[in-house]
């Protein structure tokens, strides 16, 4: 039976992990929490909060299920004390690919995020339907293993499995093509356009079209779009729709919007979530 070490376990995202964990014969939870807030909320659900010491003495996992500002602060306090062998998961690819983890060979690094669930799915519960982040709905997950062996990853794979399930499939990338994903893709290109969608809807609003109308309305077409483009659907755009794309990628699209993706783009979105400031 592994021990894990679960950092920030009251908190938006080890609460999820605790509910998950909790109850599973194969692990014994140390939970570990700083505030007050925290602390108080881990007694209110029957749980006894772990010290540092402890938890350090005694882990075989770590999960550092906290802010990415935290991280460094919190990794150069606790890597240096653990076990040899110890696995390390993180949750997020912007502090290990910052570079901001204690060098120590002797200990495994994991990272893991969750894809979501899937705009296209078999869902047919509604509570499925409308769950956003997973939980309840299927969803894949993205792992990489940043150092250690190929038990390691099988370990921390395992476990995040059980942390985001249910579970579709689970995508090995590295760390820097999860960092690529997400800040680069998920967030810095996607969350924008789909920003800027909002904004245009409101716009339509604005100028009279009626507000359920217009959100009803893109929707639907939102899922044609999607069927079109990553071929789910044999169609094609209209001759219309192929003129207006060419039309607004250049009103709307900076030409040279792909350097976002650029190695030092990608490190700069990961400095500034890591230092809570704004990209350069």
């Amino acid at each position: 039976m592994d021990t894990i070490a679960l950092f920030g376990a009251a908190g938006k995202v080890g609460a999820r992990i605790t509910n998950a964990l909790r109850d599973d014969p194969e692990y014994r939870m140390l939970y570990l929490e700083t505030g007050e807030m925290g602390l108080a909320r881990l007694r209110e659900w029957g749980l006894e909060p772990t010290s540092k010491e402890e938890a350090v003495r005694e882990a075989d996992i770590v999960i550092l299920a906290i802010p990415d500002i935290f991280i460094e602060a919190v990794a150069a306090d606790v890597v240096p004390s653990l076990k040899s062998g110890t696995l390390v998961i993180c949750l997020d690819p912007a502090a290990p690919h910052g570079g901001e983890l204690p060098e120590r060979e002797d200990i495994a690094y994991f990272v893991a995020h969750p894809c979501h669930p899937p705009i296209v799915s078999d869902e047919v519960d509604p509570e499925a339907q409308m769950d956003f982040w997973g939980g309840i709905a299927k969803q894949h997950i993205v792992c990489a293993l940043m150092q250690g062996t190929e038990n390691d990853y099988e370990k921390g794979e395992e476990l995040c499995r059980k942390i985001f399930a249910p579970v579709m499939k689970s995508h090995r990338v590295t760390v820097e093509q999860m960092a690529i994903l997400e800040p680069a893709l998920a967030e810095t290109v996607v969350l924008t356009c789909q920003v800027v969608i909002k904004e245009a809807i409101d716009e339509a609003v604005r100028r009279g079209v009626p507000a359920q109308a217009a959100q009803d309305f893109i929707f639907g077409h939102m899922k044609v779009n999607l069927g079109v483009l990553f071929k789910f659907i044999d169609a094609d755009f209209s001759d219309g729709a192929k003129l207006a794309l060419e039309r607004g990628k250049k009103s709307v699209f900076q030409p040279d919007w792909k350097k976002v993706f650029e190695p030092e783009n990608v490190m700069n979105e990961v400095k500034a979530i890591t230092q809570a400031r704004t990209a350069k």
